[in-house]
């Protein structure tokens, strides 16, 4: 499975901002990954789309999260940002070439075709059963719970 670069810094956007009090300007989410601002711009606008976070206008503007950090999985996420389209799409290659399969032949999907979407299926449900909440519990078991403490403090120019 290969993901865009947009997956990580959505999903790094996601976990800090369980920690935020208070939206948090896109440019702010930019500073501290330090990765481009537009770029990261079109991942907070994919993960708005899909309904994970809410934009927030005005001064004190910006991103929190809409719903709780537990009932958003890293497949909301992939999906938001990459869209549900499968990683593997059959061309049917076994009807071509001079010893192509009848259409008969072909009525089921071949053991490649069915292996991958065993794999694709096998996946998406190991992302879905991962949290945001369990990312950032993860950083809390890895850092040390001052870590997204600190994170906090600085989004509020603390």
């Amino acid at each position: 499975m290969k993901l865009s670069g947009g997956v990580e810094w959505a999903l790094h956007c996601c976990v800090v901002l369980t920690t935020a009090t208070e939206p948090v300007p896109a440019v702010r989410l930019a500073e501290l990954h330090d990765v481009s601002g537009s770029y990261l711009a079109k991942q907070l606008q994919a993960l708005s789309r899909a309904g994970l976070v809410g934009s927030v206008q005005g001064k004190a503007g910006g991103y929190v999260l809409t719903r709780a950090p537990e009932l958003i999985t890293l497949l909301d996420v992939v999906l938001a940002v990459d869209g549900a389209q499968p990683a593997f799409v059959c061309t049917e290659i076994r009807r071509r070439g001079p010893l192509a399969a009848s259409e008969e032949d072909c009525a089921r999907p071949c053991g490649i075709a069915r292996a991958m979407a065993t794999a694709e299926a096998a996946w998406r449900a190991a992302l879905t059963e991962i949290s945001i909440a369990d990312l950032a519990k993860s950083v809390d078991e890895d850092y040390g719970p001052t870590l997204l403490a600190g994170v906090r403090t600085w989004l509020t120019g603390g």
